[in-house]
């Protein structure tokens, strides 16, 4: 046991499921001491999770860690004000538990998820007590918040670009998930920071499972899962398939597992498809099943610049579940997809082409299909390895 104590700051925790689970579990086993500050759960329907209540503040233990809860502002999933608040909050409330409990930790960890905002109570932390700080950045601000629908304007920029380079300049080290995140993120930093690429671990899957239908026998599966809003482009790759001829939609079937804050409207553009199918949350240990009956497997964003960058972390799952993947997206996605021959990769905004390419899929042949799966297995192993990211994330902090 070596006792030292890690705070883990992050909006999102268990029961909500992210890599941030594991790590702090992960952490806990090393024989650090390790607490989480974080929100209530609501993550992605807006909605405070079954056995929860929602309160100004809590202290839970679970498996062994301590974790500090302050209230969540709800029903955020398709109110652009409301998603504000929810940031303004946790920046405000999160605080004052940080400047309270911040004293007693010998590290601090910022698992950056999406809005910088988040990392506001970590910052604290360091600016009160100089705590060594690490983010793990998941997301890039200011370039996100404008990607997200923020009307960019000059006195929005200069506050955006204000406020994220005092947040870096606070931190003592950093690690991204995206390669090209440096590029962007450079001129906020301190010169002498070094940049330490570190992307999501691929999430072991059980293939051991039952087995399960998603369509009639014979159709070819098309899935995607994860969160559903206006940047997963889902609203192209619809339109495309609704585009199938019938023959075509008769030998496919196109899955949409997740909920968020597109959903709805995804629903009125589907036209009542019953070859489109919209399957709801499904539970992380559930998904293994789902990949299981796809045939391919859907990682998409709209084209713009920040996503260019960005790698979501469904990708390294999907690899792990050994399926092909389209990868309708630009930038550093696409080039793993294409360097490594894990699938096909298609312009975003090219509609004709996403409805070309899911006809090229339904008539390939099961061998023509596993050519794309016979990298998965170095790169599960090696590059996405969980055991070797944890290690590195854990020298990084602790150096």
């Amino acid at each position: 046991m070596n006792n030292q104590k890690i705070l883990i700051v992050t909006e999102c925790f268990y029961p909500e499921q992210f890599n941030i689970n594991e790590l702090a579990f992960s952490w806990q086993d090393r024989g650090y001491d390790v607490d989480v500050l974080t929100l209530f759960p609501s993550y992605p329907a807006g909605q405070i999770f079954s056995g929860y209540k929602n309160k100004l503040f809590s202290k839970e233990i679970y498996k062994g860690i301590t974790i500090y809860r302050v209230y969540a502002v709800t029903g955020y999933k398709d109110n652009k004000f409301k998603k504000l608040l929810k940031y303004i909050n946790f920046m405000t409330l999160g605080s004052i538990v940080a400047a309270l409990i911040g004293r007693k930790y010998d590290y601090i960890f910022g698992f950056n998820l999406g809005a910088l905002t988040d990392m506001v109570p970590a910052v604290v932390i360091r600016k009160l007590y100089k705590k060594p700080l690490m983010f793990w950045v998941q997301d890039v601000w200011p370039d996100s918040v404008y990607a997200y629908g923020f009307k960019k304007t000059k006195v929005l920029s200069r506050l955006l670009n204000l406020f994220v380079k005092f947040m870096f300049n606070n931190v003592t080290s950093i690690a991204i998930t995206g390669k090209g995140f440096e590029n962007k993120l450079r001129p906020y930093v301190k010169k002498n920071l070094d940049f330490n690429y570190v992307p999501n671990w691929a999430i072991q899957l059980n293939n051991n499972i039952e087995e399960i239908s998603l369509s009639d026998e014979g159709k070819v599966n098309f899935t995607f899962a994860g969160n559903i809003g206006k940047v997963q482009n889902l609203e192209n790759i619809i339109k495309a398939f609704n585009m199938l001829s019938n023959e075509y939609q008769g030998k496919a079937q196109l899955n949409i597992i997740g909920d968020g804050s597109f959903l709805e409207q995804l629903m009125k553009i589907s036209k009542h498809n019953s070859s489109i199918v919209f399957h709801g949350i499904k539970q992380r240990k559930e998904m293994a099943k789902f990949y299981k009956a796809s045939d391919f497997l859907i990682v998409s964003l709209i084209d713009k610049p920040i996503f260019s960058v960005t790698v979501p972390a469904k990708t390294q799952t999907y690899i792990a579940a050994k399926k092909p993947i389209l990868a309708i997206i630009n930038g550093e996605t696409a080039d793993l997809i294409r360097d490594n021959h894990l699938g096909l990769c298609i312009n975003p905004s090219d509609i004709e082409l996403i409805h070309d390419t899911f006809q090229d899929c339904i008539n390939m042949n099961e061998s023509e299909r596993m050519a794309f799966v016979i990298n998965n297995d170095q790169l599960i192993n090696n590059t996405f390895n969980k055991e070797n990211i944890i290690n590195d994330l854990t020298r990084i902090l602790v150096q």
